[in-house]
């Protein structure tokens, strides 16, 4: 008798409203289409200086070089940590879709409303995170 009701409140306690569901949506889409407008920034400036680079690269020594060559990786690791946050958020619009949004991948338990204002493509709870840090 107790299983039932434990399966009971545990499929209750991940139920959320239509307006809730709306409203996570909502703020999830916002937040990606504002990495998507940072990302196609952040590509149009690379392309720019590339561009300026090679016209600035006429008797550059093997410091310059080097120096050019670090400038670029490091805005394509810009480039692609923006893309990585994007799909993160992606995805939790999909699992919010689901009915997952919210709740640990790997214990199941609820994820803390704090930590997802925090970090709202969260998907593994505070303790599972550490654990996870910790290998």
């Amino acid at each position: 008798m107790a299983k039932a009701t434990e399966t009971k409140s545990a499929s209750t306690k991940r139920t959320r409203s239509a307006a809730e569901t709306k409203k996570i949506n909502t703020a999830l889409v916002e937040r990606r289409d504002e990495l998507q407008a940072e990302y196609d920034q952040t590509l149009t400036e690379i392309a720019e200086l590339q561009r300026d680079r090679l016209d600035d690269s006429a008797g550059d020594d093997t410091a310059d070089t080097g120096t050019k060559t670090f400038e670029r990786e490091q805005e394509i690791t810009l480039a692609n940590n923006l893309l990585e946050r994007i799909t993160q958020v992606e995805r939790a619009i999909d699992r919010l879709g689901e009915g997952n949004y919210g709740w640990c991948e790997k214990c199941g338990n609820a994820i803390p409303v704090e930590r997802l204002a925090a970090f709202p493509s969260a998907t593994l709870c505070v303790s599972c995170k550490q654990l996870e840090e910790r290998r």
